[in-house]
């Protein structure tokens, strides 16, 4: 049995794909996941099973389609990958929430930090899987644009923190 935590693409954020989170628990146990958990309301859910992260990945995105009739962007970690992604943060030393992870499906390209516009005093580094960006100033007034990070979702380090923590606890 794996523990994975799946984050949901444009979830419950400014009004766009609203998707209470009993009804994705109730998805997550209606595919066979086991021991289901929710944090906030922006699709961040932890679960046991013994299916493949691709298998986890298709399940979701399935059920979702069908509930929210259109696609939703699904991205899959295993709880130990989290925690790296938490051990391994570049800018551990910076303020939690003013310091991101962009999942992304694949390594991010070796072109990605070329392909940034806007960038004022955003410090950027890649990760395995993942885009960490820290905004010493905050997020709000940032015009940073990563077109690498398009198809991924970001998830500040204290979620991420905390989403670890549910996971070590399932």
């Amino acid at each position: 049995m794996t523990t994975f935590i799946a984050l949901l693409r444009a979830v419950n954020v400014g009004g766009t794909g609203r998707l209470p989170m009993h009804d994705l628990k109730a998805m997550c146990e209606a595919a066979g996941f086991l021991n289901v958990r929710t944090y906030i309301a922006r699709g961040n859910v932890v679960f046991e099973t013994p299916l493949s992260e691709l298998k986890v990945k298709a399940a979701l995105q399935r059920a979702l389609a069908d509930y929210a009739r259109k696609p939703i962007g699904v991205l899959v970690r295993t709880a130990a990958e989290m925690e790296q992604v938490l051990t391994k943060n570049p800018f551990a030393e910076a303020a939690p929430n003013r310091t991101v992870a962009i999942f992304l499906n694949e390594p991010p390209p070796l072109d990605t930090l070329s392909g940034v516009t806007g960038k004022a005093d955003e410090e950027i580094a890649l990760g395995r899987r993942e885009i960490y960006v820290r905004y010493p100033n905050g997020m709000g007034n940032s015009k940073l644009k990563i077109t690498a990070a398009s198809s991924g979702t970001a998830r500040n380090m204290n979620t991420i923190a905390k989403l670890v923590e549910l996971a070590r606890r399932v």
